[in-house]
């Protein structure tokens, strides 16, 4: 991608630490009588982020979102509240990048209280997000763990609850990507991993979490357009992202008559540290998101409206659904 276009789009949507943190507070400042004058001007989708070809880059799994060439955009100095979840409180896991960062800091400008899951090696990312939820006005507890074991679920859920002073709103989130060529490329170990990190995990937290939810709570999971286009190289994280999109219309009909909505995020290409960690090779991700409709990969920022709406009380005859957000699909 030419130098100009990164610079031009680096000096309009991404301001690092604490320049992050100041756009915040300046955009929560405004009125919403203020804000509901400005002109929103029409944009194009194919035009308004980066296109590919984009810079080789490899990062030690899981990746942080700060290192990355574009750094992503999670809404950071764009995304504008207008009280729509005041009071709520969530939970999001892989709340430090991400459509999980870029969820958190829409649910703290709607006025949620923010519990955020990461791992520890992601604590720089995640520093970032705290500061932001902050910067919101809204209580912000930071959960490092590692959720590939029952009892770590069953502790975040618990920390969650007791720094929120509740839970209403529960979204699995984190994954683990790796792209492997052929199957015998893929370890047990491996397996395992991804395994326990995008099913199992999903499982355990909801578990743990069900007490806790009353009628109008919602949960919502994180699938992927890989759950019904698989790559050939993402053998286990595909069938994962299948099981995403079955569990949540198994569960949505299981807790609706308990007043729980369950829906899914089914995003395309989306450029985040899954990509640069071991989620794609370096051949892919040069071309990352050309074959979509809109010609490039979607920005965090572009589904955090989406994951707002779903834990919206106003969508409260939506369960059951997985929202596409995949850039029109593939084409060609």
């Amino acid at each position: 991608m030419p130098t100009d276009n990164f610079t031009a789009f680096s000096r309009r949507q991404m301001v690092g630490g604490a320049g992050i943190v100041g756009a915040a507070s300046a955009a929560l400042a405004v009125p919403a009588t203020a804000q509901s004058n400005v002109a929103n001007p029409l944009q194009d989708p194919a035009t308004r982020y980066p296109k590919p070809p984009f810079k080789t880059q490899s990062q030690a799994w899981p990746g942080l979102a700060s290192k990355m060439e574009p750094k992503p955009d999670h809404g950071e100095q764009t995304y504008k509240g207008s009280g729509r979840l005041n009071g709520r409180k969530a939970l999001i896991t892989g709340g430090d990048s991400g459509m999980g960062r870029a969820a958190a800091i829409a649910y703290a400008r709607e006025g949620a209280d923010v519990a955020i899951n990461y791992l520890p090696d992601e604590e720089a990312d995640a520093k970032e997000v705290i500061a932001l939820i902050k910067a919101a006005g809204r209580k912000a507890v930071a959960i490092p763990a590692d959720i590939r074991t029952e009892a770590a679920c069953q502790q975040i859920i618990a920390d969650a609850v007791k720094g929120l002073g509740g839970l209403d709103i529960l979204v699995n989130n984190a994954a683990r990507q790796q792209t492997k060529a052929s199957i015998l490329d893929i370890s047990s170990d491996d397996f395992d991993a991804t395994m326990k990190t995008n099913i199992y995990a999903p499982f355990w937290l909801t578990k743990a979490a069900l007490p806790h939810l009353k009628p109008g709570a919602v949960i919502i999971g994180t699938t992927s357009e890989q759950a019904e286009e698989p790559s050939a190289d993402l053998y286990d994280y595909a069938q994962t992202k299948a099981a995403t999109s079955n569990y949540v219309k198994s569960l949505a009909k299981q807790l609706g008559p308990k007043g729980i909505r369950v829906n899914g995020v089914a995003p395309g290409p989306i450029w985040t540290p899954l990509q640069v960690s071991g989620g794609a090779t370096m051949e892919k991700l040069q071309s990352f998101g050309g074959n979509t409709a809109l010609g490039r990969p979607g920005q965090p920022a572009e589904l955090a409206s989406i994951y707002v709406q779903l834990a919206d009380s106003s969508a409260s005859y939506t369960t059951g659904g997985i929202y596409n957000a995949m850039g029109g699909g593939k084409v060609g």
